[in-house]
This record gives structure tokens, sequence and C-alpha cells, in this order.
């Protein structure tokens, strides 16, 4: 048995890298039954065109559907489209809920007609620890930093539709000659040039995985009051507020909102944002129960499909069935 790593899905197959050979796979029956989730970036064991197993992963993202990587990119373009500060906090926010590396890519710096928008980027970035790096595929600039930056990694590039990520895969490896699309002049808008997320190899140690752009992303799977961890320059007055369910709004006594002048603008308003869409989610769950049993369990490293509490005490019923009638035979009462 061999194994790989996928690095494309398509329909119901499952392209695997393995020994820098590809195969195409389908997944066995059992996995089918167990309702496993196959991710692109996932670690399996095949033989003969069939996926029998999936490997145990590092980690995983939901958006885009990713796993076993190291650091998310997130990629901006400074024009064409506009740079949303609120877009960008929400990529900054995800990362920081999977407890992943992120960078903060800028793109098409060629087109920026004044610093204005660099000054602010790293004055409200870098304070936060973030690497900053300006680049233009168009000409060039920064792509050598950012070959760099990939080098030893499984990066994630994530980004809106027309901010550049398959241009500058494609300065970085030219051959690939990846498909890319001009920003609609009406709607200053990207058009979806990628399809479908996939993982690019580079070399041995060095992957990319291109993703298609998106733009819906909301925070409506957690709750308000951990909204809060995913903004350092907040959560660090998080312990000073009076009150322990504090959410920085309009309570009395808020560290945050006390010390508002020291938390950039927008991040803030990203704050509020998010947090109002955690509140939707609270609601939306709050009369309903959201816990759901599994089709399947792990042990001792095997998977195994999980029999239900009814056909348990079928199976049970029958195996008591069975004993009587083996007293009756042998003439026991």
């Amino acid at each position: 048995m061999a194994e790989g790593q996928i690095f494309k899905i398509h329909s119901d197959f499952y392209y695997v890298n393995a020994g820098g050979k590809t195969y195409e796979c389908k997944i066995r029956e059992v996995l089918k039954k167990q309702k496993q989730k196959i991710f692109v970036g996932d670690y399996v064991e095949f033989s003969d065109g069939a996926i029998e197993k999936i490997l145990p992963r590092k980690n995983f993202i939901t958006r885009p559907t990713v796993a076993n990587i190291d650091r998310v990119i997130i990629i901006s373009a400074v024009k064409e489209p506009e740079l949303s500060f609120s877009q960008l906090n929400r990529y900054i926010a995800f990362a920081k809920y999977h407890k992943l590396e992120a960078v903060l890519c800028f793109n098409k710096n060629d087109l920026s007609v004044d610093d204005k928008t660099i000054e602010k980027v790293f004055s409200v970035y870098e304070p936060l620890g973030y690497d900053i790096l300006f680049t233009s595929a168009l000409e060039g600039y920064g792509v050598d930093e950012f070959k760099e930056i990939l080098k030893g990694k499984t990066s994630v590039l994530c980004g809106a539709s027309g901010v550049g990520k398959s241009s500058l895969i494609n300065a970085v490896q030219p051959d690939l000659n990846l498909r890319t699309k001009r920003v609609s002049e009406k709607t200053s808008r990207g058009t979806h040039t990628t399809r479908h997320c996939e993982i690019i190899f580079l070399d041995e140690n060095t992957r990319i995985v291109d993703t298609p752009g998106f733009s819906n992303l909301k925070f409506d799977f957690i709750m308000p009051n951990e909204v809060d961890l995913l903004f350092d320059e907040i959560s660090r007055y998080k312990k000073d507020c009076k009150f322990q369910d504090c959410l920085h709004l309009t309570e009395t006594g808020c560290a945050v909102t006390e010390n508002i002048d020291k938390i950039d603008e927008t991040r803030y308003l990203s704050y509020t944002e998010f947090v109002k869409e955690a509140m939707e989610y609270k609601e939306r769950v709050k009369y309903q129960g959201v816990k759901s049993e599994t089709l399947h369990k792990r042990q001792h490293n095997k998977t195994a499909v999980k029999i239900s509490a009814k056909k348990r005490e079928s199976a049970r019923n029958t195996l008591k069935q069975k004993i009587y009638k083996d007293l009756e035979n042998e003439g026991i009462d």
C-alpha cells in the first residue's frame, strides 16, 4: 500500500501525489459509509486506484477547505480592487481562529499613486507582529522576497477575486501559466479564475495551495465572547473589564472602550461587525441542539463504523434468543 498527498479533488476523483507521480483515485465504499470528509492536503494510504485510509491531520481550515498547512498568506491588492481593511481583518481573524501563522502580502504595488495606504498598513499591522510584504507580479517587484517566504512550507494563498494570487504564482513559477483575468471596470471586482483548491508543488518541500477567491466569509460559527480573542490589541484589555462576559460594545466599566484611542478604528469596526455575526449565530442555536453523534470512532489507531443504539439493542435481543434456544435444546430449564 502506498502513501501520498491529495493535491486536487474534482467530482468523485481524488488526485494523489506520491513520489512525484500523480494517481487518480476513488475512495473505498467503507470510507463513504463512515462519512469521513477528505480534504485537499490530506495524506492517505491507497492501492489499485482506491483510497483505503486517511492519515491523521496536523490541522485543517474550512474556508478554503485544506488540511496539513503551515501558514496562510493573505493576498490583498493595493488597487483594483480597492484595499478593504474590513476584508483583510476577516482573513487575519480567521487565521488566528485556526492558530495559523499569517503573512500579509499586498500585490499590485505598481498601481499605488501615494504612500498613504502603505503607511496605514505598516502603522496598523506591524505593531501586531505580522510579516508584511509588498509585491507587483506585473513588474516583478517583491517576487524574490515572496519566493523566500514560501520556501520549505505549505502555504495557503487566500484573498478576494482579482487580487492577483494566480499572477503571483505565475511570477514565482512561470511554466505553470495559470489563467488570469483583469478586474472588471464596471464592478471593480475580480472574476474567479481559480475554480477549486489545488496544491502546487514548487519543489520537494515547498507547496502553494491556490484557492478560489471569496468574500462572504462570516463569523457565524463562534460565540460572541470568543471574538475578542481574535484581536490581540483588544484581548489585552479584557482582564481589566468590570464584567467577565463583557463584549466591549456599550458595557459599563469596559477597559477596551476606555482605551479605544489606542486601537485602530478599522480594527475595532471589524471586531464589532464580527460580534454581531456571532450574536446572530448564538440566537440561531439558542433553542436547538447542535451536538450530533459521529458515525465512526477511533480506537487503537483504527477507525471503525459506530453501531447505532437501535441496532445494538436488536443485536442483544437476537443473542438472548439464541442463548435461550441453545439452553432448551440441551434440556436446561
